[in-house]
């Protein structure tokens, strides 16, 4: 599916971030910029702070030093997308009203169509009225794949995005994230595995 530009300059900057944990620290000066049509895979082992770095970055978790800024030429907000490990859908309700409702959040396109297009585009429109309790978890990863399809940000924050897919998965994966970049958007994924698109920069946490 084509993608307009994103608005221009792109960039997210990290100065000096540091993470606690139960007051015991998982990092510390963590510094990295990225602009727009770059991806930045975050890599390290188990418990060395991948996700809590993503979340610090969509403002979800505050930093105990440091600060993040994002910047998308005059838009002042709706800059991120953050995909998370889990899945986010809910059982009871259809793959269509669960991207509905996360379209909503993220201010994208609602639309029956629309839905329909994006799940076209992850090989999964043969299950839009089924519940989400019916798929598998990779069927479940590809409507997670839809939702960025749907919410149109400049900055994607994916964590292990290839964890359950299988290798036409990540072939879809790697589709949505060229596109995006040729769009102009930036991706930082937390990741133990390859990704389908080779990272421009790799931070690993230690």
């Amino acid at each position: 599916m084509a993608q307009n530009s994103f608005p221009s300059p792109i960039s997210v900057n990290a100065e000096d971030l540091a993470c606690e944990r139960g007051g015991r620290p998982i990092f510390e000066g963590v510094s990295f910029s990225l602009s727009g049509g770059e991806v930045l895979a975050i890599i390290g082992p188990n418990g060395t702070g991948k996700s809590s770095l993503l979340r610090m970055i969509a403002g979800l978790l505050f930093p105990v030093a440091g600060s993040v800024t994002i910047k998308a030429g005059t838009q002042e907000e709706g800059f991120l997308h953050f995909l998370a490990y889990g899945d986010g859908l809910r059982s009871v309700f259809t793959v269509e009203e669960n991207l509905k409702l996360w379209s909503r959040i993220y201010g994208g396109e609602t639309g029956g169509e629309a839905i329909y297009d994006a799940l076209e585009e992850v090989g999964l429109a043969h299950a839009m009225h089924l519940p989400a309790r019916a798929l598998s978890t990779g069927q479940r990863r590809r409507a997670g794949l839809a939702r960025l399809v749907l919410s149109k940000r400049p900055v994607w924050l994916l964590d292990e995005p290839t964890s359950g897919l299988d290798r036409d998965g990540e072939a879809v994966l790697g589709g949505l994230m060229r596109t995006h970049l040729d769009a102009g958007g930036a991706i930082i994924a937390a990741t133990h595995l390859t990704l389908p698109v080779p990272p421009t920069r790799t931070l690993e946490l230690q």
